[in-house]
Formats: C-alpha cells, sequence, structure tokens
C-alpha cells in the first residue's frame, strides 16, 4: 500500500467499460517534490479520448515533471495518475507504462542512425513484443502498419535509406513514427517542433492533426506560434498548477495569465530545465501567452 491509498499498479474499480466515456488520463492532486521544491503542487489534469492538448508554461512550471509522472520516471509523494479509466499508474514502471500503451518522445530525437528508416520503425514494433518475438518474422498485418506508418510520416521515399541521413524535421517524424508503432493510446511529445524550419513545423502540426484522429495527443511546446495555429485546447502551468485551461484566445485573455506573465521578457531561454532537483527561475513564455 502506497502513502496515497493505492497499491503499485492497482486496477481502480470502475463498472464502465474501459475508455467509455472517461479521460485516457487524468492527474489527480499530484504532488511531488524534489529537495523540499515542489515541483507539482496538489495538481488536477485530464485529457479526452482522442484529444490532442497542448501544455505550456514558463520553465521551472512542471510541464516536462508532469511527463516523467504520467511514464514513471519519477514517483508522486501523493496523488493518483488514472490511464484508460482504470488503471493507477503512480507506481507503475517505465517499461510497464510504455506496454499499457503510452508513448514518449523527448526533445531530442532518438534514432539508429545506422539502421535504414524501415528497419528503425521495424526495431521499434518489436519492442513491445515478448522477447521471442524479437526474432520473429513481421506478419502481414505489421508490415502493413509500419508502411501506413511511412506513409503518414511522409517518408516513404527514405525508407531504404539510413536515419543518419535524415534531416532534423525527418528524424523527429521518423521518432514520432517508431512511437505509433507501438500503437500507444496516449502520445506524449515534448517540444516537437524545436529547430524545425517553418515548413517541417507546418508538417508536423498537419501530422500531429492526423494522428489525432485515433488517438490522444499531449504536446509540451514553447513554439507560440505553433500552438495558435494548430492547438484547440491549451492548458498553462505555473508554479506545478493548472493557471488556466481553454481555447488559445481564451488564455491569452486569461487576467491570471496577463498577471503572470505581463511585462516578462520575451528574450529568455526557451527550454525547461532537465534537471528537477535544480530548478530554474521561470523566464518568460514567449509569445502571445507572455
Amino acid at each position: 500500500m502506497t502513502q496515497n491509498g493505492h497499491n503499485p499498479g492497482a486496477v481502480i474499480p470502475d463498472d464502465r467499460p474501459a475508455g467509455k466515456g472517461l479521460n485516457i488520463l487524468s492527474v489527480e492532486k499530484v504532488t511531488i517534490a524534489f529537495d523540499g521544491f515542489t515541483v507539482l503542487d496538489d495538481l488536477d489534469f485530464s485529457i479526452g479520448h482522442g484529444e490532442m492538448r497542448f501544455l505550456i508554461g514558463p520553465n521551472g512550471a512542471g510541464k516536462t515533471t508532469l511527463l516523467d509522472v504520467i511514464t514513471g520516471k519519477s514517483k508522486p509523494n501523493q496523488g493518483t495518475v488514472t490511464f484508460d479509466g482504470r488503471l493507477d499508474l503512480s507506481r507503475q514502471a517505465e517499461h510497464s507504462v510504455v506496454k499499457l500503451g503510452i508513448g514518449r518522445k523527448f526533445q531530442t530525437p532518438t534514432v539508429y542512425n545506422s539502421l535504414s528508416v524501415y528497419q528503425n520503425l521495424e526495431t521499434s514494433e518489436r519492442f513491445c513484443s515478448r522477447i521471442i518475438g524479437m526474432f520473429r518474422s513481421l506478419s502481414q498485418e505489421r508490415s502493413q502498419l509500419i508502411n501506413e506508418t511511412l506513409k503518414l510520416t511522409g517518408l516513404v521515399d527514405r525508407a531504404d535509406q539510413n536515419a543518419g541521413v535524415l534531416s532534423h524535421g525527418e528524424r523527429q517524424w521518423l521518432e514520432i513514427g517508431m512511437l505509433l508503432v507501438q500503437e500507444p493510446k496516449l502520445l506524449l511529445l515534448d517540444e516537437p517542433v524545436a529547430g524545425m524550419t517553418r515548413r517541417e513545423r507546418d508538417r508536423t502540426g498537419e501530422l500531429l492533426q492526423e494522428i489525432a484522429k485515433q488517438r490522444s495527443v499531449l504536446v509540451v511546446e514553447h513554439d507560440m506560434e505553433f500552438v495558435r495555429q494548430f492547438a484547440r485546447t491549451v492548458t498553462v502551468l505555473h508554479h506545478g498548477k493548472v493557471l488556466s485551461e481553454g481555447t488559445m484566445e481564451m488564455v491569452q485573455q486569461d487576467p491570471q495569465v496577463i498577471r503572470a506573465y505581463l511585462g516578462r521578457s520575451r528574450g529568455a531561454p526557451r527550454h525547461e530545465a532537465p534537471a528537477p532537483h535544480a530548478p530554474a527561475p521561470e523566464p518568460a513564455i514567449s509569445g502571445p501567452a507572455a
């Protein structure tokens, strides 16, 4: 029994069928602190089935830490993280979370440069299989999934080329594809358009819209122009709590957001500090929410 009253990995009793009329993810009263510094403070957050949600906020707001909690990388001091209506993720191991149907992409793309694009997708598809499955021949169904993913990500013409020759944007799309072949129910993306050209950024937004037709997508992003263009619902985190939530227009006009960010410099660093043990002072959120 954990300190928040739930058994690790416990299934939460519910008479309703999983995935029917429920949020794909519900974070309830989650608090997490590092060395006495509270990063998430009694946080409540949820995302629905088939929804693409953008998560924004300044450095130190808790965005990356929230992804860490969802994926089992960090354990909350209290609270629950309910996935697909029933399963409490708050004490699940990282590898278990992947197999349950949550895929996460970090800021820097991680692909196998010496393997072809197709082989990268094939290797990732086998990851969620049993160990013996790592050496099996791909079924026609799994091969079709890889081919459909190549089409979706715009990498059909690159399938036989080594990943090491891809552009930055193509490497990002390949890594997204590597998650998609694992067929996650929830996709977590941390700054997917960082370092992209305008054309690559627009293509990524269109790709995310297509992906969200089949699964839920949570995007952490600092590029406010990209958020304005593609976000339907935005959640603003501030000091580990939800400061505001709604359309981008609603969020920009929210007095709380205006008070929190008004007058802050727009030239502040764009990336959240990677080490939660030493959180940096919060700079401005770039763009109109500032």
